[in-house]
């Protein structure tokens, strides 16, 4: 079968590979119907993610149907429609019986305190082959499987796999009440999502940060008021535009790939460094400007929500400024499992289509071009499906 495989930092390829196979009783085989390419892919490959381990096969989206399932999978068949939960967890430890999904105690080979467990990601998390592929094997598939009604396109059915319950998480963590000013930095997928998110817990007002001007557009079409931060100071217009107050909430939707703070030469050649495997650099050694400017932006006593994603060896935070504006923190991975079914009966119901975020839809042969425009944020190309080849003929 075809598969996007990463072979380094910089090289991913289409390769030719095995065919997946059940290999414990709770695994089921999906047939992909749909995949798409994600911001956190582009960690992988970028190399702010370390720890990738050459042959992984990458991606965390997937639509698909099932065509095989292992003897402790009670409540799939083969022939049924599927969403795939990005993270993996077991269901019954005690963390993903309180709902903590993404920090099962099972899921994650590397033992009960290694972190979360997904699709296509470093050795941290597993590693598991991801669902950038033709076929996919899932573990814990009774618990990572959600049924697709035949009334739920595929396309909206992606968007429920990672970035919807990713967004909103966010706005969940961010704490957000109704009348709420709420700012967002980043307005890629998962921040247009967190967006919608605080409106849906009724924020009173959205504030969107980003630079490119396809998203700002997405932003406002959504109801946001909008900041490009190439043309004005988030944090000074955030103050402007609160009376000098500030945001009660704010939603860091970027991770580490955010523009680094005080950048120079010295920085810059660090991360020439990472990029090309030499150095001693590490993700983490230059601090994140948008958490900076979120530190910044909100009011005394606010909530900073953390969503984008950082990994392990990022370690710089502006914890004095947090510190002296008694914020509250919280972060981490979304649970997928804990808020699919009830983001499925919104979209089922009419209210919420998420599939308004896609921007493209190209055959899996065409990836390579697909991340590429992706990562260069380029017009068109905020999200991207991906269609398995034979899918895209019988069509």
């Amino acid at each position: 079968m075809k598969a996007v495989v990463f072979h380094g930092i910089g090289d991913i390829r289409l390769d030719e590979v095995p065919a997946p196979a059940i290999q414990e009783p709770n695994d089921a085989i999906v047939r992909l119907t749909a995949t798409s390419v994600c911001g956190t892919d582009l960690h992988m490959v970028r190399g702010t993610m370390p720890g990738m381990e050459p042959g992984t096969i990458l991606g965390h989206e997937g639509v698909g149907i099932v065509e095989e399932v292992g003897p402790r999978v009670k409540n799939v068949k083969p022939g049924d429609r599927v969403v795939i939960a990005s993270t993996i967890a077991c269901g019954y430890c005690s963390y993903c019986r309180a709902g903590y999904f993404s920090q099962c105690d099972n899921a994650n080979p590397n033992g009960p305190r290694a972190g979360t467990a997904f699709f296509g990601g470093p050795k941290a998390s597993g590693p598991f082959h991801g669902l950038q592929a033709e076929t996919a094997r899932i573990p814990f598939a009774n618990v990572g499987l959600v049924k697709l009604p035949d009334d739920v396109a595929d396309e909206d059915g992606l968007m429920l796999s990672d970035i919807f319950p990713t967004g909103y998480f966010g706005a969940d963590l961010a704490e957000i009440k109704p009348g709420d000013t709420v700012a967002v930095f980043g307005c890629g997928p998962v921040g247009q999502f967190a967006i919608l998110s605080a409106f849906l817990h009724d924020a009173g007002r959205v504030i969107a940060v980003d630079a490119v001007p396809s998203r700002l557009d997405m932003a406002r079409a959504q109801g946001a008021e909008v900041i490009n931060f190439e043309e004005e100071h988030p944090v000074s217009t955030i103050l402007d535009l609160t009376g000098g107050i500030g945001v009660d909430r704010v939603i860091d939707a970027v991770g580490v790939d955010a523009e680094s703070a005080h950048r120079g030469p010295a920085a810059a050649e660090a991360e020439r460094q990472a990029a090309e495997g030499t150095g001693k650099w590490q993700p983490g050694d230059a601090p994140s400007q948008a958490l900076l400017w979120a530190v910044n932006a909100v009011d005394k006593a606010g909530t900073l929500a953390v969503i984008g994603v950082y990994p392990q060896e990022f370690r710089t935070f502006p914890f004095g400024v947090a510190m002296n504006k008694n914020l509250t923190i919280n972060m981490g991975n979304c649970h997928h499992r804990r808020y699919m079914p009830m983001l499925l009966e919104m979209v089922r119901s009419g209210a919420v289509v998420p599939s308004q975020v896609l921007t493209a839809v190209e055959p899996l042969t065409g990836v390579l071009d697909a991340y590429k425009a992706f990562d260069q944020r380029q017009p068109g190309w905020m999200k991207v499906e991906l269609v398995p080849e034979r899918e895209a003929v019988e069509a």
